[in-house]
């Protein structure tokens, strides 16, 4: 029989929160982010992580400029009321638009 299985020492997987899991791995020891014990799908918590302040620099940035931008082609003083919309004149009779066929001879 050949050995074609890798070795696979124990080792631990340690998170960012502190938790720490014994397992088996090629790879030896690492750490990883986020884990069972602090995803906020596991946890039912959710944290909001602003990344360097990116949504404050936006505000600061923007502020109240920030507004729904007008459809283009259409004029932005009537854009969201509702336009009527026009009848339709109604059809007259096949008959009557029916032009007569010349006879032929």
């Amino acid at each position: 029989m050949r050995d074609i299985h890798p070795y696979y020492p124990p080792c631990t997987i340690s998170c960012a929160c502190g938790a720490t899991y014994p397992t088996r791995s090629t790879r030896g020891d690492f750490t990883v982010d986020v884990c069972g014990a602090c995803h906020p799908f596991y946890t039912g918590k959710q944290k909001l992580m602003d990344t360097a302040g990116r949504i404050d620099r936006f505000k600061k940035k923007f502020g109240d400029q920030v507004k729904a931008a007008p459809k283009p082609g259409k004029d932005p003083s009537k854009q969201g009321q509702k336009i009527a919309k026009k009848e339709k004149p109604a059809k007259a009779e096949k008959a009557e638009a029916a032009p007569a066929k010349p006879a032929e001879g």
